[in-house]
């Protein structure tokens, strides 16, 4: 089984930084080692986002909704699938050869037609006494030359027993007549008086044991008649406890209820699934029903979690779902150190500055690897976000250096880029009041209090006026539905570098009228200066409820 791509992703509600770090990340790897990872993104994108990958011809990161670990990453059986034709000791025969006990049946576009295993073969075996099953199952000739080691003397391979049952020609003559019918299999000697009997009596194939040799009346009789003719070397009694040894699978094959596994379900669904059923193999099958291997309890055992590059964030809460069962590689991020953890030890790099990309480009430099311009502007374009053009005061030295010398080699002007990338995602109008909540929430823990901090940016205050309106009313109607106590919104005014902060909880309101030192007023904190929801909101909230809980 091949290995999968390690996946690097930034946080749910993806901003600017946390997109084009995640690009810019992976195709890093990739220069180091090629295909060794995949960008995604862990939600929908902002106009912003939207606009720096439009601006620099990149391609939008594919949707991952959760990282659990799912069928396609375990190392399930590609056990082939069979015709519904072959005979059952053929079936037998490929079931000792591989190991198994469960084979697959598909038809001729791969599509799973049902499933045979070796207990339908024992009761194929043991328990069918009909000596008309071979008609019942459609039986082909060729599986009966096949099963006996014989020789078609004379009919069509491609033909199928469709009446008669199987009689041996032990009797004379006379007693011959009265046991066969037309259309019946019979196994006989070297007898040839039998033998014409028989063909003039109608019968559809006969079979000659122990290499009786084929008479040459007998085969012009058999002709004109239409009589299959068998030879075989072994004797009547081998012949008869073989004969049902040719039937096909698909008599005998499961079709109906079948229990079967889609490659992205998740290792836990199936367990479930599997714990109350008792056998020993289920088929997976893709989204059109295509046959694509077999699962049974043991692969559980080398299952392979999905591996997982973080960045832009190190909280659980702000993860893309099933988190807890990938197995994180690295953690790249510029944040305060959150509640994560991870199963072994793994690379985390943390920096106090004001934003990934700024991490990532200093990577680039360590590593001695060139930084085409596309990257260098998704990069600087991180860094003009998060930093609001150097205006925030979590920019450091360190960001605004970095964002000159990517805009250089991006070929962009700093201030006329910044301006149009902002206007662009400021276009809030359109936006419905939960695609304005949630297109940069976090949420974050106090003892057992969750709190919840959206912020929404725009160079126009009256478009910030009617969004304020619209949030008012969103978030009074769900707030009792959200899994935080307390909800904020930041709605920042990037031109004049101030924030009004809505509250939204019980003694919301006041907890920031007490944390920030300002009068609320119609549920509203009006902070100037301050535009860091990491820096200068969520340290000083936090600190006060710490103080208070």
């Amino acid at each position: 089984m091949e290995h999968s791509p390690i996946i690097v992703v930034g946080h749910k509600n993806p901003d600017t930084d946390s997109i084009c770090s995640a690009i810019a990340y992976a195709n890093l790897k990739n220069q180091i080692t090629p295909n060794s990872c995949i960008p995604k993104r862990a939600g929908s994108l902002n106009n912003e986002t939207a606009f720096v990958l439009d601006y620099f011809h990149m391609d939008t990161p594919e949707l991952i909704e959760d990282v659990n670990t799912q069928v396609m990453d375990i190392e399930y059986r590609k056990t082939p699938g069979i015709n519904d034709n072959i005979s059952i000791k053929d079936a037998w025969k490929m079931m000792g050869e591989l190991d198994v006990v469960t084979l697959p049946i598909v038809d001729s576009n791969n599509i799973l037609s049902g499933i045979i295993t070796i207990n339908d073969i024992a009761t194929s075996y043991m328990d069918v006494y009909d000596n008309d099953i071979l008609a019942k199952a459609r039986t082909p000739y060729s599986n009966l030359v096949d099963v006996l080691e014989g020789t078609l003397v004379s009919g069509n391979p491609h033909n199928h027993i469709v009446s008669g049952k199987v009689s041996i020609g032990a009797a004379n003559p006379q007693l011959i007549e009265h046991l066969l019918q037309k259309d019946d299999i019979m196994i006989v000697g070297d007898q040839l008086d039998t033998q014409i009997c028989g063909i003039e009596m109608g019968i559809s194939c006969m079979i000659l044991c122990m290499d009786a040799p084929v008479n040459s009346l007998v085969l012009q009789l058999a002709e004109e008649r239409e009589c299959s003719v068998i030879t075989t070397k072994l004797d009547a009694y081998t012949v008869s406890r073989l004969i049902n040894q040719s039937i096909p699978v698909k008599y005998f094959m499961r079709k109906q209820n079948l229990i079967t596994f889609q490659l992205d379900d998740t290792v836990e669904s199936i367990k479930e699934i599997m714990s109350k059923k008792r056998h020993r193999d289920f088929p997976i099958v893709d989204d059109l029903g295509h046959y694509c291997g077999m699962i049974s309890r043991r692969n559980l055992l080398a299952l392979r979690r999905k591996k997982v590059i973080l960045v832009d964030h190190n909280e659980k809460s702000q993860s893309v779902d099933g988190i807890e069962d990938a197995e994180i590689c690295e953690i790249i991020d510029h944040h305060r150190l959150g509640a994560l953890q991870t199963i072994s030890p793994v690379y985390f790099r943390n920096q106090p500055v004001g934003c990934t990309a700024t991490i990532i480009y200093q990577m680039y430099q360590e590593n001695q690897q060139p930084v085409s311009r596309e990257i260098a502007g998704l990069l600087c374009a991180a860094i003009l976000s998060d930093t609001l053009l150097f205006r925030s005061p979590t920019c450091t030295p360190l960001d605004e250096s970095t964002a000159k010398t990517l805009a250089e080699i991006a070929e962009i002007d700093l201030q006329a880029f910044a301006m149009e990338m902002f206007e662009a995602g400021s276009s809030l109008r359109n936006k419905t009041p939960e695609e304005l909540f949630n297109q940069d929430y976090k949420t974050f823990q106090v003892d057992k209090i969750g709190i919840g901090v959206s912020q929404i940016s725009s160079i126009n205050q009256h478009e910030l006026d009617l969004v304020a309106t619209k949030m008012q009313t969103y978030v009074s109607d769900n707030l009792a539905s959200m899994p935080v106590q307390l909800v904020y919104i930041m709605l920042t005014n990037i031109h004049e570098q101030t924030s009004s902060l809505l509250a939204f909880g019980n003694n919301a309101i006041q907890y920031a009228s007490d944390a920030f030192g300002v009068e609320a007023k119609d549920n509203v904190c009006i902070l100037p200066g301050v535009v860091s929801r990491k820096k200068q909101v969520v340290p000083v909230l936090v600190g006060h409820l710490q103080s208070e809980l």
